[in-house]
């Protein structure tokens, strides 16, 4: 890694604000004597990598700037700066130092500061510095807003003269010693309906709420909510996107995503839509519930209420105002549906939908004039930059190539991208909108490229069981040798709706696992996007059916090869990856040697009344276990993994999170329970500070020595 030099003249940047500074993290990522003569990329080198992102091109297109997180592992945590490059010259510059975190870094419309949220203070709190790094000011938390908590979010007006920013607040009671004030030293929740817990966190009655403030001189002033007494999030849970919240060009409205939904109903739902706040009058109008539900009449929305009883998300305005860009996805409590592309007429109240005649989804919208939208879509497991002239309705697909371009900002013509592969972090590169040619601007991660050896990566076209083609990764091990024989993988996807793209992982790395000496399998099954939606809806109400096959075509056409040992393979994954691996277990064949299952489903029946969004298991089991007359839900928890868990016979090492509420850890314990009895080799390893994923430093590299221990003792 490089050694970057911390800026040790911090009265030179004006710090504003009361604040003490401490001492700077340590960050020192230099690679080893060792780990360079070794070549070869191991969790210890993969921790040392700088993660970037969070990019804006300034509004002139000569500068960019973002976010970099590096880490300290003794210290078992890491810190986030904030830098600028040059596009042209490349240079890079870092604008703050190791003291603090600084994260979320926004230009003024003039380029002339950058707006950023840091904890310097001690709360994390929106800050303001000149576009060189100098005269730093705090400007929330100092006056009459944002005492109460931290600020999650925030997103200055154009013309410089209000905030939105996000912030916790207490709307209900929860806790038994609100309820009963005399009983202070009760440790009880109380609660009358769902959701009582969401993610890897407890309902205690406290919401993310927005707040708009007018940006007097150098302090917020007349902080208000502008959805008081609301029980429920903007922007959305689990997530909490700040992308969901986006100024008007005027700065005089304000439009965001929300669910105004409680109880049962919340759980169960996927009706969010695009509400637009006027400051001016403080009325808020819900632009995708018409007044009426009846075809569209001149001055109502073009589409009847039963269009819009999904998830519609993400606002972004034209440039004049005029219309609203976001995305919408008509089926009800399908999380998995289409991401359309809509454009809604401020003045007309009509919709249209761009990409009726596109068939993957849409995201990261961007307006480039007042007629013609860029977005990113996932398209046969890479995304690309796509765009599309709503006067002509056509989408034009302009990027191509084996990668993944997950964001990109625009300044007039100029556009930079985030973009990963499988072999490669993200890095910033240039897109050329004539012909989509794009040009490396970063070299981030530079000094562990040039020091270790990356496998290949093959795109293999599989033929399913249903006479399809299925696109599979096929990862080898650096030095890969043909005349040898090595140790296969299945790598089973989680969401289960998340496509097997290009992506750069520091949880699952496919090159990570090829460096330990394994051929990695990765296969775009049935149910994953990028394929067309057919392909993509053919999972849900089908977890055992045609994804499975897919799995063991994917792993027998690669078996079939010279360099792979059948007698070594092994099947891992998480989520609902980690139910795949419970459901193989039960009628692999005698294929695999070891399984690893994270996070994953095991019983149906004990997961729905466990889980807590109940809108993916109605969508995806196809109802309630007690159902007995829904046909598609009564064979979905027929084939519950747990009912065939007297056939398996492998070794399986199963990993979870005690925070973990999405699938909550009882389904691991239940899992090891049965494996035990049965006298198989199992190990169970539980995080008692993780939920879902794996996320601090320490941690991970637990988890990945648990995780290549296992696979070496049985494979190897």
């Amino acid at each position: 890694m490089k050694k970057f030099l911390l800026m040790t003249a911090i009265a030179a940047m004006g710090l504003g604000g009361c604040s003490k500074h401490p001492e700077p993290l340590k960050i020192d990522n230099a690679l080893t004597a060792e780990e360079i003569a070794a070549g070869r990329l191991t969790p210890e080198v993969m921790w040392k990598m700088s993660r970037a992102g969070g990019s804006s091109l300034s509004p002139d297109g000569r500068t960019l700037l973002y976010q970099q997180t590096d880490y300290n592992m003794a210290e078992n945590r890491g810190v986030t700066t904030i830098r600028i490059q040059d596009m042209d010259s490349k240079a890079v510059t870092s604008l703050t130092d190791f003291t603090s975190n600084s994260l979320s870094p926004k230009w003024s419309a003039d380029g002339r500061q950058i707006y950023f949220l840091s904890d310097r203070g001690g709360s994390m709190q929106v800050w303001r510095m000149n576009a060189t790094g100098g005269d730093a000011t705090q400007i929330t938390g100092c006056g009459d807003a944002g005492k109460a908590s931290d600020v999650e979010g925030f997103g200055v007006s154009p013309d410089g003269k209000h905030i939105w920013w996000v912030q916790t607040v207490q709307t209900a009671n929860r806790r038994s010693s609100d309820i009963y004030k005399d009983m202070d030293k009760s440790k009880a929740r109380i609660y009358d309906d769902l959701m009582v817990r969401h993610w890897d966190y407890w309902d205690e009655g406290e919401y993310r709420h927005i707040f708009i403030g007018e940006l007097d001189g150098d302090v917020v002033t007349n902080g208000r909510d502008i959805m008081p007494d609301a029980q429920w999030d903007a922007p959305l849970a689990p997530y909490f996107d700040m992308a969901e919240i986006a100024w008007n060009n005027a700065g005089t409205m304000l439009a965001y995503t929300c669910k105004p939904l409680t109880g049962t109903e919340y759980a169960m739902s996927t009706d969010s839509d695009i509400f637009v706040y006027i400051l001016e009058t403080g009325q808020t109008t819900n632009i995708c519930k018409p007044l009426t539900g009846k075809p569209a009449a001149e001055g109502e929305a073009c589409f009847d209420l039963a269009e819009m009883v999904g998830y519609d998300k993400y606002p972004v305005w034209s440039p004049d105002d005029s219309k609203i860009a976001f995305l919408s996805q008509r089926r009800a409590g399908n999380e998995s549906d289409k991401a359309r592309l809509f454009v809604y007429d401020c003045r007309t109240a009509e919709m249209q939908d761009l990409t009726a005649d596109f068939d993957y989804n849409a995201m990261n919208v961007v307006w480039s004039g007042n007629d013609l939208i860029y977005f990113i879509a996932p398209i046969e497991a890479t995304h690309q930059i796509c765009r599309v002239a709503p006067s002509v309705g056509e989408v034009e697909v302009l990027t191509k190539g084996d990668h993944d371009i997950n964001a990109f900002s625009m300044a007039g013509e100029r556009i930079a991208a985030e973009m990963c592969t499988i072999s490669m972090a993200t890095e910033f590169f240039d897109v050329n909108p004539t012909d989509g040619r794009l040009t490396q601007l970063s070299t981030i991660n530079k000094s562990v490229y040039d020091h270790i050896r990356m496998g290949e990566v093959q795109k293999r076209w599989v033929k399913t069981t249903d006479g399809k083609q299925m696109l599979t990764w096929v990862i080898l091990p650096p030095d890969f040798d043909p005349s040898q024989k090595y140790p296969v993988l299945l790598y089973c996807q989680g969401g289960p709706q998340s496509v097997v793209s290009q992506f750069w992982s520091y949880r699952w790395n496919f090159q990570l696992m090829a460096a330990q000496g394994y051929i990695v399998v990765a296969p775009n099954r049935r149910g994953l996007p990028s394929f067309g939606q057919e392909w993509l809806d053919q999972i849900s109400g089908d977890y055992s059916g045609q994804n499975i096959r897919d799995y063991l075509a994917a792993i027998d056409d690669v078996a079939s090869e010279p360099w792979a040992d059948r007698e070594r393979m092994g099947c891992v994954g998480a989520s609902y990856g980690g139910y795949s691996v419970y459901f193989l277990a039960g009628c692999h064949e005698k294929r695999f040697k070891a399984f690893i299952s994270h996070c994953g489903i095991f019983d149906f029946d004990s997961m729905y009344g466990q889980t807590e969004e109940l809108f993916f298991v109605n969508n995806d089991y196809g109802g309630s276990y007690w159902d007995t007359t829904n046909a598609m839900a009564q064979r979905s928890y027929a084939n519950s993994p747990h009912k065939s868990v007297a056939k398996w016979d492998t070794p399986i090492l199963i990993i979870t999170g005690e925070k973990d509420f999405r699938i909550p850890y009882t389904q691991s314990l239940e899992a090891f329970t049965a494996a035990r009895v049965l006298g198989i080799p199992a190990r169970l390893v539980a995080f008692e500070n993780e939920a879902h994923q794996v996320f601090k430093p320490q941690n991970s590299l637990v988890w990945n020595r648990e995780f290549f221990g296992w696979l070496d003792k049985y494979l190897k």
